[in-house]
């Protein structure tokens, strides 16, 4: 008798770990495929008054150097750190209503300037773990400054992990680049329209707590390319500006978006390629639109009729830089940027 109760009582057991087990598992899944970063998309704030990355910028993010900028669309149109129009760039966010900008290339004399942005991560790496990594980064143009100063796109705009925190302060000095990334998108950063995939992976060998984001590698080691002509206009400054958005860092492939691989784009916009140009640009399923071509400094380059959807510009004769291609169809205005190169 006592034995027939055992052998149901073992059994019980054995079928409520087994739905224990059962149950553990979307939760064990679900936990690998969690974002490590906090705020990834930089939504959270106390205020929309703060501007910079500092003890009162987006929760859980401060700098690990410089001033980097925090944009908010919640500020005024045109305020110098709001969005879509800011003294940078003109630029919806990726998504939300806030990002991060930061300086990704500065040269003035000596000095190399770079902004970093740092935050805790919400569990340390395991040694010997797998981590899947991207953000989103737009390289800035077309701002309401007074003389538009960011003519340069750069390279090697990544991710740094730490095993300890490396705050900033007014005051302190610059630290040196350290000329390394684990993660880094390897090409220049020119697309000024859309939002590029940074991503990549890398087995952790050490139980890293920190992520940081900027671009960790010195002038003398970082490519960049002319948005214009410096001998075009007054003044020029050789600073580049990139915009930074959905950070992410997990245990699962599935956890962040990898596209492809590195240095994948997000999905086009069709409406205007290839960007950058050479000889001729496309707009496509625009026929009607009125439109003009804007140089990087304002002056009307080129003006005419879209008459097809799939319409073709001859741009080989422009000089190299950037534009902006505003189009009035249906009473509806839009802009596009693109840039043309050698």
């Amino acid at each position: 008798m006592t034995s027939t109760s055992n052998r149901y009582g073992a059994f019980e057991q054995v079928v409520q770990c087994a739905l224990l087990a059962f149950c553990l598992l979307p939760c064990a899944s679900s936990l690998a495929a969690q974002n490590l970063v906090p705020n990834p998309g930089f939504e959270e704030s106390d205020t929309c008054s703060v501007t910079v990355f500092g003890d009162e910028g987006p929760s859980l993010w401060h700098s690990a150097n410089g001033t980097p900028d925090y944009l908010q669309s919640c500020l005024p149109y045109g305020d110098s750190f709001g969005l879509p129009l800011n003294m940078f760039t003109f630029q919806e966010p990726f998504d939300g209503v806030s990002c991060a900008g930061m300086y990704t290339y500065y040269q003035n004399g000596v000095t190399e300037y770079r902004e970093w942005i740092m935050a805790s991560l919400s569990e340390p790496l395991v040694v010997g773990q797998t981590y899947y990594c991207s953000f989103r980064a737009n390289a800035a143009f077309g701002g309401n400054a007074q003389y538009p100063q960011i003519w340069l796109a750069n390279d090697k705009v990544g991710m740094l992990f730490t095993m300890q925190d490396r705050p900033w302060y007014q005051g302190d000095p610059y630290p040196e680049p350290p000329d390394n990334a684990l993660i880094a998108y390897p090409q220049i950063l020119t697309d000024t329209l859309g939002w590029t995939l940074v991503s990549g992976s890398f087995v952790a060998d050490s139980a890293y707590q920190y992520v940081m984001i900027g671009q960790f590698f010195s002038n003398a080691l970082t490519d960049t390319l002319h948005f214009a002509d410096p001998n075009s206009v007054y003044p020029w400054f050789p600073r580049g500006y990139t915009l930074v958005d959905a950070v992410c860092v997990s245990a699962s492939p599935a956890g962040c978006d990898l596209g492809q691989g590195v240095g994948e784009e997000q999905a086009a916009d069709y409406s205007l390629f290839p960007n950058p140009a050479q000889d001729q640009l496309v707009v496509g399923q625009h026929a009607g639109a009125e439109a003009q071509v804007l140089d990087a400094v304002g002056r009307l380059v080129w003006q005419g009729k879209v008459t097809s959807d799939r319409w073709v510009l001859d741009v080989g004769s422009w000089a190299r830089g950037a534009y902006v291609l505003r189009m009035v169809r249906f009473g509806r205005v839009e802009t596009r940027k693109f840039v043309l190169t050698e």
